[in-house]
């Protein structure tokens, strides 16, 4: 094989990271354009990656990136981001074949989605056919390939058939579970995707498992693996909204993602075409069955490589901040010395949120994340990627990693619906014989709503965050020197 530069986007995404895993195994140069190289940090691939910080909306970033490459994977889209994602995507892409028509790229390799052209109420669908046809008609051989349902661990359409079928032993649904799809696993996904590297171009190619099922039988196959008795009970009059605020409430769907999902769901998403078979014979896709018991197989190693919810696409309320007058910022800051290494401290601080909880008042956080449901926020149900350590850009629960520096200062920034913006930071200074651990919750409040949001809160403030400091201080005490004996510091508040 000859060896090549390949460009790809998306490696932070479900897809696109798990593609990256691959390709880094190939005798292939790769390169990753990102708009924060931090996310990358700890990625499988991403070692031997090369690294372009630029954004896709932003075409003066993007000049250099593309030089020397012959093949883009384009796996961009912004689904879960605010009203308005289409033409977003449209800029997105017209701003790639700019740069990639200049720099000389010989092929594109781009996944889109499974539906007939007509489907124009579903803004998903038609925004991924558009992009599609944007880059064929760039005169760069490009090779499109459209899938249907996804089933992986970590996976979107996974994650909701599990949430359904664990919760609710009676399944109220909407007519478009019987809407037919063709599911494919995710690494029947990422085979198409590698062989396009050498396979047919300028087509589009339509790609899914040899199944024609319904969500509903998604649902039912899912139950019977694991062992489970459900019903599932049809009603014609949930519309989508309400369906989407249905998935909010029962699933780690976010309502403005699950309206998103289900106008898509509404229509079949099957293969009519047989150019995968004939363009890729080496390929024979598992059935639903099959993708099932390997995605439940999967997930039982209990770290995945990547989540659909750890994209920044993925958050469901982009909000925009132009415009907004803004109160002074309100800070609560605390600190205790603690006898141990820095290392041990990091430890307890890197299991914070998913199953270990928050080291004090974990029902009070689960009461914040269920308000948050209520008005069609994230809530507390993403969990953590990774249980032990942080990782730039993953979700922690209603929190995302927006900084890490290991062993030194890790800053969270909250993803929860707020009039302003919250963050949540652990600094760790070495001492002599211990470590000073400062945490820093920090608000900046939206006028006057802000203001009043903040001190509606702040009598909680020493409850939860001076509980949470005494909790992360016994816990770091019960992972060092047994003899090890250290008194609480006094926590300072500043506002």
């Amino acid at each position: 094989m000859i060896s090549e530069t390949i460009l790809l986007t998306g490696a932070t995404g479900y897809v696109g990271g798990r593609l990256l895993e691959r390709l880094a195994q190939t005798s292939h140069t790769v390169r990753c354009l990102v708009r924060d190289a931090s996310r990358l940090r700890g990625r499988p691939g991403a070692e031997q990656a090369e690294i372009v910080e630029a954004d896709v909306l932003e075409p003066e970033s993007l000049k250099g990136a593309f030089d020397g490459v012959s093949t883009l994977f384009y796996l961009v889209h912004s689904m879960g981001a605010a009203d308005g994602f289409e033409q977003a995507d449209r800029i997105a892409a017209e701003n790639v074949i700019k740069e990639a028509k200049r720099s000389g790229v010989q092929r594109i390799v781009y996944l889109g989605g499974l539906g007939r052209e007509g489907d124009a109420d579903s803004p998903h669908l038609r925004s991924r056919h558009e992009v599609g046809a944007i880059l064929r008609e760039s005169g760069i051989p490009t090779l499109e390939l459209r899938a249907s349902i996804v089933i992986g661990p970590g996976s979107l359409s996974f994650d909701l058939v599990r949430s359904l079928v664990e919760r609710l032993p009676l399944m109220i649904t909407p007519r478009w579970v019987r809407s037919l799809a063709q599911p494919i696993h995710i690494d029947d996904v990422l085979d198409y995707l590698m062989a396009g590297l050498s396979g047919p171009t300028t087509d589009v190619v339509e790609i899914g498992g040899p199944d024609r099922v319904g969500y509903s039988d998604l649902l039912l196959e899912y139950a019977r693996q694991r062992s489970l008795r459900r019903w599932i009970l049809h009603v014609p009059f949930l519309t989508a909204r309400l369906s989407s605020l249905w998935l909010g409430l029962v699933t780690p769907v976010y309502a403005r993602v699950g309206r998103k999902l289900i106008d898509s769901l509404r229509h079949d998403t099957i293969v009519e075409q047989d150019r995968a078979a004939t363009a890729f014979p080496q390929i024979q896709p598992r059935g639903v069955a099959e993708a099932i018991a390997n995605a439940l197989h999967d997930e039982e190693s209990g770290v995945l490589s990547t989540r659909w919810m750890d994209a920044l696409s993925s958050s469901g309320h982009v909000p925009t901040w132009r415009g907004i007058t803004w109160a002074r910022r309100r800070i609560d800051s605390r600190e205790t010395y603690i006898p141990a290494q820095p290392s041990v401290v990091w430890t307890v601080v890197s299991r914070i949120g998913g199953q270990a909880g928050y080291y004090y008042g974990n029902w009070l956080w689960q009461l914040r994340g269920a308000l948050d449901l209520l008005v069609g926020g994230v809530g507390m149900r993403r969990g953590r990627r990774d249980p032990d350590e942080f990782f730039a850009g993953d979700t922690v629960d209603f929190w995302r990693v927006e900084h890490v520096e290991p062993i030194r200062v890790v800053r969270l920034v909250a993803q929860i619906r707020l009039p302003g913006r919250a963050w949540l930071q652990f600094e760790l200074k070495p001492e002599r014989d211990g470590t000073l651990l400062r945490q820093t919750a920090i608000y900046d409040p939206m006028g006057a709503a802000g203001l009043l949001y903040w001190w509606s809160v702040a009598p909680f403030h020493h409850l939860i965050f001076g509980g949470m400091l005494r909790g992360l201080h016994e816990a770091a005490l019960e992972n060092s020197d047994p003899a090890g004996q250290g008194k609480l510091g006094e926590g300072t508040i500043v506002t």
